[in-house]
């Protein structure tokens, strides 16, 4: 056989073949990306709904352990008994010694999403209560102030 009747083999992509691979990429990147626009907005949504529950579990443990809610949230992380603590009035009443069973927390965390410290109440009505300090709705739309 001749050479000229041979074919040659090939050695390159073709444009079609380029076109196709880029559309199929710019498809699996129109769904990927989107996914993890606001990963960091989620982690911070997961971060503080796993402080909270963290916090109001050691304030509930508070209570039962000494028969008073703690004054503040650094009063959890106290390793001695501090003098007093709130009835659910937001009264003070006395807390004994003996009845101490704390620290309850290593340290209080604060808000990831607002940066400042977790709001605790310490006023009638709302003595013991945990929440958030943010402003404005998490990335699925559900207000902070519901945590």
């Amino acid at each position: 056989m001749s050479r000229k009747g041979r074919l040659k083999p090939r050695s390159a992509f073709t444009l079609v073949e380029l076109l196709i691979v880029i559309v199929i990429l710019a498809v699996l990147a129109a769904i990927a990306i989107p996914r993890f626009m606001n990963s960091g907005q989620r982690s911070k949504d997961a971060s503080l709904k796993s402080d909270l529950q963290l916090v109001r579990n050691a304030v509930q443990l508070f209570q039962i352990d000494n028969g008073a809610y703690p004054a503040s949230l650094d009063a959890l992380t106290n390793s001695s008994a501090p003098a007093s603590g709130l009835d659910a009035a937001g009264a003070a009443k006395t807390i004994h010694a003996s009845d101490w069973k704390g620290p309850y927390l290593q340290s209080a965390p604060s808000d990831p999403v607002s940066g400042g410290a977790l709001k605790y109440g310490t006023d009638a009505g709302s003595v013991g209560l945990v929440s958030s300090t943010a402003s404005g709705n998490d990335a699925d739309g559900n207000p902070y102030s519901g945590y």
